[in-house]
């Protein structure tokens, strides 16, 4: 753990590091593209995070091959230079579509490529899993067909989802950690090698979101673009691949009794291969009803819009980070839950957990105006918005307001305070007393 640990702390903090120059140089590059119609944000920002993002995946697969413990993944098998050579193509790819714009046909072309050279080096599905039938081998054309249009599919997926501050970095990091929950059990639970890659995928795959979130969060200050999207959806589907084709459930039926029963020991993470995987259930489900939506509207489904959930959530009156958060608990309630559930399928208290917490979302969705306060020792860990009032400041000017009458926000010094709306007599800002000298502060209720 310790070896994955340090793997995923290098990840970060080399993709960290690597975007503050970056974000200048796709400044002096150009690559900031005029705002959109179905854009959040209102001023012109950088792209090419994904070239940071890349730095850090390179870093923490040259670290692992150094480790003591890691180092056999890259000497046993070939796939962590098949998922290099097949980022460094749908990278290449992102970065082109960022700074000059690539048709689309041109990147799906590029993104079965890139797919097609990780499978000419390995990293393929060899069969699928299918409870109460046991393992069903593929014929060489079914497993590259199958493995082509995983990789697809996820990278679309993950693109599709890309269209608020810090959200597909969010969702991303938070699939990868529960994907890296699943594998390690494997690995180090049941001993089989054939999980280890997928482990060291999602090791660094967790490095390169969380050290782009710092600088992507809302307001964000450089955006990961193509070249960040794509390639966060190739790493989470290599990992998907590898464990998911390449693991024998003959192996793991050595632990849990027989063949059958180990594929349905592991069939909560198996059966989302169908379309490709439950830990990114979110963005896959947008990225279908975008397809419909787009098709039924006589649209190309590759055209975009404002019609995606996150739009959808700010639409009906939520702010941009609170409709981040929102996506942030699906994903993570629907990855966990699935690791969980695949952990010990016969618990009732896990389902249960399930639903209370699926209301709880549900409740989180009809509130879009509730503004939730964070404790006072919190305060300076949240946003300003997040925190206590700290007075208020009532003005009674010519006999037109009492103890009643109307309100400014105001605060301490050195503290943001609100305009005050024109027209509303006998109202006025901390400093301005020697208009109305009948003016008095008083403490807001906590």
């Amino acid at each position: 753990m310790r070896e994955y640990l340090l793997t995923l702390c290098v990840t970060a903090a080399v993709t960290y590091l690597l975007t503050g120059p970056v974000r200048k140089f796709a400044i002096a590059a150009g690559a900031m593209p005029e705002i959109r119609a179905r854009d959040v944000h209102r001023e012109p920002t950088p792209r090419l995070g994904g070239i940071a993002m890349f730095g850090g995946l390179c870093a923490g697969l040259l670290v692992a091959a150094h480790l003591s413990n890691l180092k056999s993944v890259f000497e046993l098998s070939n796939e962590p230079r098949a998922l290099l050579s097949g980022a460094g193509l749908i990278w290449l790819l992102g970065v082109l579509d960022d700074k000059w714009g690539v048709d689309a046909l041109v990147k799906l072309g590029g993104q079965m490529i890139a797919a097609g050279v990780m499978v000419l080096q390995g990293l393929t599905i060899l069969w699928i899993p299918v409870p109460g039938v046991g393992p069903v081998s593929l014929t060489p054309m079914q497993g590259t067909l199958l493995t082509v249009a995983l990789v697809v599919i996820t990278i679309n997926a993950v693109n599709f989802v890309d269209g608020l501050d810090g959200l597909a970095s969010g969702m991303v990091c938070i699939a990868a950690a529960a994907f890296f929950m699943y594998t390690y059990r494997i690995w180090f639970g049941y001993g089989l090698e054939a999980a280890a890659p997928a482990t060291l995928f999602a090791a660094v795959l967790m490095g390169m979101c969380l050290g782009f979130l710092p600088h992507n969060m809302h307001p964000a200050r450089i955006f990961m673009g193509d070249s960040g999207s794509m390639l966060i959806g190739l790493v989470l589907a290599a990992g998907a691949i590898s464990v998911t084709g390449q693991l024998d459930p003959d192996a793991l039926s050595l632990f849990v009794g027989s063949e059958r029963a180990a594929v349905h020991a592991t069939v909560p993470v198996y059966i989302p291969l169908l379309l490709p995987l439950t830990v990114i259930a979110v963005p896959v489900a947008d990225l279908l009803l975008a397809i419909v939506r787009r098709t039924w509207n006589g649209q190309s489904p590759f055209a975009a819009d404002r019609g995606h959930l996150h739009h959808r959530l700010l639409e009906i009156g939520h702010s941009h980070s609170r409709a981040v958060l929102i996506m942030y608990f699906w994903s993570a309630l629907i990855a966990f839950g699935t690791v969980a559930y695949s952990v010990h399928s016969a618990s009732v208290w896990i389902l249960l957990v399930i639903v209370a917490l699926s209301a709880v979302g549900l409740v989180l969705l009809l509130l879009p105006r509730f503004t939730p306060r964070a404790p006072r020792w919190a305060e300076a860990f949240v946003p300003p918005r997040y925190r206590r009032r700290k007075s208020v400041v009532v003005a009674l000017a010519g006999g037109a307001g009492g103890a009643g009458g109307p309100t400014a926000e105001g605060a301490g010094i050195g503290e943001q305070r609100e305009p005050v709306p024109a027209g509303l007599h006998g109202a006025t800002a901390i400093g301005d007393r020697s208009r109305f000298p009948h003016t008095r502060k008083i403490s807001s209720p906590r």
